[in-house]
């Protein structure tokens, strides 16, 4: 490319209003946004100890041609939004070295929402396969020693749920890498109080001048599926037969750049989403038992308190009510 263009990252947590502020940049028309929302490629390939002649001809062939080969010029901005990012900070150097103006957006929400969001979410995937989040929940122990991992797990982190809720940990370590200055904090909270108020604040962060005609979009329905088997087998079906049956956008992150797509695999994939529409049906929203709550509450109660020191932000409404997650209070007591 003749310019080189500013890079925005959109890197988490998972299910915390990322493909909202995915959509809004989007429509942006100075912003070219990756033809997958989320690319992966940083948390794929450690770029780290790489030659950085090797290093800048593979980003440009596999992640910048891959991903933003349809992007002109004339947009100022690439943005892409994946949430492994987050949990991988280290792997972020890499992208400072070819990148050092690049700007990170992080979403954050109570894990009280989060969590059982996260498992509804990995059920449509395929990556789990327990239906009742309290009993995935049981097994985080198991996971950690590698055991009750289904087969169709394409990142088996994300199922332990403890793991992707410690999101003070996360963050901590995701500043110490990068620089706060190089990061934006958005809650869910204000995500759905005050969308246009958090997209002006993003905007102004990643200096865009904020996009008048954006829509407003209504938050996707919730939903699950008729047969867990069917779910699992078109999104993480065998590896012999992943790129067609995976559907188009893993076909974008895996296929060789200058392979076509036949008749036949678009008639594959137009079978495949015809199936899991077919299988899409609403979810009942169950409220987590005292029990559960309980139990995430005393696990991530800590990392709740942390977050709220490190975006300096009260949190004290989150997993029920915690007020050592408020810093105004700390610092009053201080005084």
């Amino acid at each position: 490319m003749s310019v080189t263009p500013r890079f925005a990252f959109i890197v988490g947590a998972p299910r915390c209003g990322t493909t909202t502020l995915a959509d809004w940049l989007q429509q942006h028309p100075d912003v070219c946004f990756s033809a997958v929302k989320e690319p992966h490629f940083f948390t794929q390939y450690d770029l780290g100890d790489i030659d950085p002649s090797k290093r800048q001809r593979f980003v440009d062939e596999e992640y910048l041609r891959r991903f933003f080969g349809s992007c002109t010029d004339n947009r100022q901005m690439r943005a892409e939004g994946s949430v492994t990012y987050l949990y991988l900070p280290e792997r972020m150097e890499a992208v400072l070295r070819l990148w050092p103006e690049a700007r990170f957006v992080i979403a954050l929400r109570d894990p009280l929402q989060m969590l059982p969001s996260l498992h509804q979410r990995l059920l449509i995937t395929g990556d789990e396969n327990i239906e009742d989040f309290a009993e995935a929940w049981s097994k985080i122990e198991d996971r950690r020693r590698g055991r009750s991992i289904p087969r169709s797990a394409v990142d088996p982190r994300f199922l332990r749920y403890d793991e992707a809720g410690a999101l003070g940990s996360a963050v901590e370590r995701f500043i110490d890498a990068v620089g706060r200055e190089r990061c934006h904090f958005v809650l869910f909270d204000d995500l759905v109080g005050d969308p246009q108020g958090t997209y002006q604040s993003m905007c102004n962060f990643l200096g865009l001048e904020p996009w008048e005609e954006t829509k407003w979009r209504q938050r996707r329905e919730n939903k699950t599926f008729r047969i867990g088997w069917l779910q699992r087998l078109l999104k993480r079906p065998p590896k012999m037969v992943r790129t067609v049956m995976a559907g188009e956008k893993f076909r974008q992150r895996e296929k060789a750049l200058d392979a076509g797509q036949g008749a036949l695999v678009s008639g594959i994939f137009r079978v495949r989403k015809a199936v899991l529409e077919w299988n899409k049906v609403p979810a009942k929203r169950t409220p987590l038992d005292p029990v559960m709550r309980e139990q995430i509450t005393n696990t991530l109660r800590d990392e709740v308190i942390l977050l709220s020191r490190v975006i300096d932000r009260d949190l004290s409404h989150w997993l029920g009510g915690i007020p050592g997650a408020n810093p105004h209070l700390r610092q009053a007591k201080r005084a």
